[in-house]
């Protein structure tokens, strides 16, 4: 979605869209292939400008189908992204590279006499997912000896021989 910079004025204006998913699953595929998004992406967007500067204000919705971390069992969970940014002349930005200052979080540049959102709305997206995709945070995994999902059920595999300076507690463990 592209807004022509003298579409934007002093007064917010809304616009709301639907981000189509393939390009966003193609960049996916080359990173954080355990997600995938299943519709395009609802995005709204309120945007207004002060001199050269324009103000980005909306939220970035969708559902997405991950792969659990511990089990390998999909699962699927919404996606809620904040957008929240200024967008500055390029001409005026800082230079690329370096440290990033702490009043420079949220400051975007842009080019030319339009604004593209969808790499912005790319960038919220993926930032919004988590690190390490799980199903539940009690998700108990899957059994390192015989592969069983240990969510279903115990698995029958005996408990492994252990060596160390804990086993001692290991064996009172078991006999309680």
């Amino acid at each position: 979605m592209k807004i022509p910079l003298d579409d934007i004025r002093e007064v917010p204006q809304t616009v709301a869209y639907v981000e189509p998913a393939e390009p966003l699953n193609q960049e996916l595929g080359r990173g954080a292939g355990e997600f995938l998004m299943m519709d395009g992406l609802d995005v709204e967007v309120s945007h207004h400008r002060a001199g050269l500067d324009v103000f980005l204000d909306g939220t970035v919705r969708g559902e997405v189908r991950g792969t659990c971390a511990r089990c390998l069992n999909e699962y699927r969970f919404p996606l809620d992204a904040e957008l929240a940014l200024v967008l500055i002349p390029a001409s005026t930005a800082a230079a690329p590279g370096g440290i990033v200052r702490e009043d420079e979080i949220g400051l975007a540049s842009y080019e030319g006499d339009e604004i593209d959102l969808t790499p912005l709305v790319h960038e919220r997206a993926l930032l919004a997912l988590p690190i390490r995709g799980l199903c539940d945070e009690q998700c108990r995994g899957l059994c390192p000896q015989c592969g069983v999902n240990l969510n279903a059920g115990p698995c029958d595999c005996s408990a492994p021989a252990t060596d160390g300076p804990l086993a001692v507690l290991q064996t009172m463990l078991r006999a309680r």
